[in-house]
């Protein structure tokens, strides 16, 4: 990775999730002055304690998005939080809006083409448009978020109710009964999770680098068990904990028992069926090689993540 370069406007379109937000924050953490780095959001009131500039870029409203990438020689489009198939025609309209760049970079999902995940499949619409625009870009192939599990954690560490939430701008997953994680992926699989921070991190370096490669699979150090996962909560609460596997139907109903929409609470049983393959397991070391440090091991990421 070459040293950073501070003075390119750089455009984040999705600035107001949980990854936009902390993507700014580390841009300007890297010297990029904040007059250099602009939030292109959908509801500009939503970003203004931000403090850069804030754009108003609506996916469905296209003509909202040339003035919203004016200037922009850096893009980074963060993937729409959905509909889920309704997402490749927005990205392409950011896309269409870019004009010509020097980079444009998105984030996807580990493995690209190779993934079997339905959740991939708007995903690998968009790389293959972005690759017949002919611009020059970078796919970000971020893995899971452990804040993915965010809810599910904190109420098996607790006594408390089911909760259930979209915390981190992907679907969550909502918990069991208390003292317990439940899923439809076997105890043994494994995902190579890693914290928000460190992909917005890993961002903001791309985004600053003379020449960064096209392609990221960004994921964390260690693969953990779902076993494992369960056994350090309980560690850390003090408390039993234990996971509990179900059948894709059983893991279907608790979803959208718990308030989630059944298009969604299917894409999750999905991604479940995916981890049993492997699929979020992989690591790679481009993550650590980003943010120049090995990523946070499960004890660490568990205690930020029931802290948070």
């Amino acid at each position: 990775m070459s040293a950073p370069n501070v003075n390119r406007m750089i455009v984040i379109v999705g600035a107001t999730g949980n990854l936009g937000r902390q993507v700014v924050q580390k841009l300007l953490a890297r010297g990029v002055p904040a007059d250099r780095v602009v939030a292109a959001v959908r509801r500009p009131e939503a970003a203004q304690e931000l403090g850069v500039p804030v754009r108003r870029a609506d996916y469905d409203h296209p003509e909202t998005l040339p003035a919203a990438l004016a200037g922009a020689r850096r893009v980074l489009l963060i993937s729409s939080p959905g509909p889920f198939g309704q997402r490749p025609a927005q990205h392409r309209a950011v896309l269409e809006a870019a004009g010509d760049v020097e980079l444009f970079a998105y984030t996807s999902i580990l493995g690209g083409e190779r993934s079997g995940a339905r959740l991939a499949e708007d995903h690998q619409a968009t790389e293959a448009a972005i690759r017949a625009s002919g611009l020059p870009h970078v796919f970000l192939r971020n893995g899971w978020y452990l804040e993915n599990y965010r809810p599910s954690l904190a109420h098996a560490a607790t006594s408390g109710g089911v909760s259930v939430g979209r915390q981190t701008g992907r679907p969550t997953q909502p918990a069991g009964s208390a003292g317990e994680i439940v899923g439809s992926a076997g105890p043994d699989a494994r995902v190579a999770s890693a914290l928000i921070e460190e992909y917005a991190e890993a961002t903001a370096a791309v985004l600053t680098a003379e020449a960064p490669k096209p392609v990221y699979e960004l994921s964390g150090d260690v693969a953990w068990s779902f076993a494992e996962l369960a056994a350090e909560v309980a560690r850390q609460a003090g408390r039993p904990v234990g996971y509990r596997r179900l059948t894709p139907a059983e893991h279907l109903g608790v979803l959208t028992g718990a308030g989630i929409p059944e298009p969604v609470a299917d894409l999750l049983v999905d991604v479940d069926a995916a981890v049993d393959r492997g699929e979020l397991a992989t690591k790679t070391g481009d993550l650590a090689a980003l943010i120049g440090r090995p990523t946070a091991p499960l004890a660490e990421a568990v205690k930020r993540v029931l802290a948070s």
